[in-house]
């Protein structure tokens, strides 16, 4: 028991001594808690110190870098307004000076004037004394002399102003020949009245005018969405048995037409099957434009175009030129390319391609305010063809200079698929028409006995009566004639006035 008791006593004050260790153990514990503690506090709050200090340096140095920049503006605006005011200060004293020396020159004017005056009258007395004096000698008046001396001196600069117009006119043909054919070339088409008609409207025959209502649709529905869908104007008058189509695209114009013939084949004609009809058909169109191209390439032997190039070529089909189909103008001008180069011992199958697409600028998608040989060569630049072909398509209407062989024959050939009879169209009353004005135009004149118009129209030959006309009148009145042709007249390319002045002394041997 004792022993138990000693034991428990031992445990009592181990334990006790272990908890005063524990104890002592968690009390030095805190202490080093609160002191790393207070440390870093410490650390802290000097950081924190060094912060505000960079910030305050900082916010100092920008206010400084702000009142400087400022203070530097301040200095250069009143620098700037000082030398303003010094350049106002120079240009007031410069007028001054100026107006000093204005001053003083009107003083010497006014001077010299009245000297100019005094010297006048004295000149004008002594040719009053002179005129007397002549008058005396010559025994005619002054205004007989006066009215001689015209005469003479009119007649003089008559001669020396005809001559005059002669060489000018003679050296402008030599300087401006070449230009004023690629001007009348490019402004044919758009003077021509009955080509514009031709090249801008297509009539669509239908089998009865109960067609045009369902055509218009009630208040006019179906007529405005055919409009919006194809982008041509459709005319629908008092036209008996035919609807007229008013564009300038010839393209929008057959698809208009080909979805018209369907819509009123099929009989149901309302906005929402006018766009599918019109959709429909602007796809066959366009198939049907890279067909053609592709087919025409392979029959002239071309190979290598471009597919836009292509689809371009197709377009031709659909645009005419002066009444003269474009894919066909094209395709001879390739074909007579193609047989000139090889008589001249060149590349046939280069030139076909130059002639088949030197037209190819009359039918671009978008058309620039340029000549279409210049489009052209651009096109031509732009699918990478040869060279020789961008020289001879921009060349063609002397757009640009030649540089190669091939140039000057696709020009040759264009002019003469052209001028082949029968290619372009022209209407015979107005052709007659414009020769029956051109003649009694030149009747109008005194002194013309006979007028002909002769090389369909290029020429005009005029016989006037030797009696009438002198030699210098003569060449007067062809200069007056051209002129007036030239102000009251629409003609192609230009005419030859030729005033004809015979004389003839015939006697008899007996």
């Amino acid at each position: 028991m004792n022993i138990l008791i000693i034991v428990l006593v031992v445990l009592i004050v181990l334990a006790g001594a272990a908890s005063y260790y524990i104890i002592q153990k968690a009390l030095a514990r805190k202490a080093a808690i609160l002191k790393e503690a207070e440390t870093e506090g410490e650390m802290i709050k000097k950081e924190r110190i060094l912060q505000a200090k960079e910030k305050f340096i900082q916010l100092k140095s920008e206010h400084d870098r702000m009142v400087n920049e400022r203070n530097q503006r301040l200095a250069q605006s009143e620098q700037r307004a000082k030398q303003l005011e010094n350049n106002l200060q120079q240009q007031q004293q410069e007028l001054n000076k100026k107006l000093k020396e204005q001053d003083n020159l009107r003083n010497q004017l006014e001077s010299q004037l009245q000297s100019i005056e005094r010297k006048k009258e004295e000149i004008e007395r002594k040719l009053k004394e002179q005129n007397m004096h002549l008058e005396q000698i010559s025994g005619m008046s002054s205004e007989e002399a006066k009215n001689v001396l015209i005469e003479n001196m009119k007649a003089e600069a008559k001669t020396e102003a005809l001559a005059y117009i002669n060489e000018t006119m003679e050296e402008a043909k030599m300087t401006a020949n070449k230009e004023a054919k690629k001007i009348v070339v490019q402004t044919i088409q758009r003077v021509a009245t009955e080509t514009a008609i031709e090249n801008s409207v297509t009539a669509f025959n239908i089998d009865s005018d109960e067609v045009k209502g369902r055509i218009i649709g009630r208040e006019g529905r179906n007529i405005r969405a055919l409009e919006a869908a194809t982008g041509v104007e459709i005319i629908v008058d008092d036209t008996p048995e035919a609807i007229i189509l008013s564009g300038f695209d010839p393209v929008r114009r057959e698809i208009a037409r080909l979805a018209l013939h369907q819509l009123v084949t099929d009989g149901r004609i309302h906005p929402a099957r006018i766009e599918e009809v019109v959709a429909k058909v602007e796809k066959q169109i366009e198939e049907e434009i890279i067909e053609v191209g592709k087919r025409t390439a392979i029959d002239l032997g071309i190979h290598g175009l471009h597919p836009d190039m292509i689809r371009l070529i197709g377009k031709m089909k659909y645009r005419s030129s002066y009444g003269q189909n474009l894919l066909q103008h094209s395709r001879e001008t390739a074909n007579l390319c193609g047989i000139m180069a090889s008589e001249l011992g060149l590349n046939a199958k280069l030139a076909r391609r130059a002639g088949l697409l030197h037209d190819i600028g009359k039918v671009p998608d978008d058309e620039p305010e340029l000549p279409h040989a210049i489009i052209g060569m651009r096109l031509a630049e732009k699918y990478k063809e040869r060279p020789e072909v961008v020289n001879a398509i921009g060349a063609h209407h002397d757009e640009v200079e030649m540089n190669n062989l091939i140039a000057p024959i696709v020009q040759v050939c264009d002019a003469i698929s052209g001028a082949r009879p029968g290619a372009r169209r022209e209407v015979v009353e107005s052709y007659i028409k414009r020769l029956k004005e051109m003649e009694d135009l030149a009747l109008s004149y005194p002194g013309v006995m006979k007028t002909y118009a002769i090389q369909a129209g290029r020429e005009l030959r005029v016989i006037v009566g030797s009696d009438k006309i002198s030699d210098q009148d003569a060449d007067q009145l062809s200069h007056d004639i051209a002129k007036k042709i030239q102000d009251e007249m629409t003609y192609p390319g230009q005419v030859k006035i030729t005033v004809i002045r015979e004389t003839r002394s015939i006697s008899y041997a007996k």
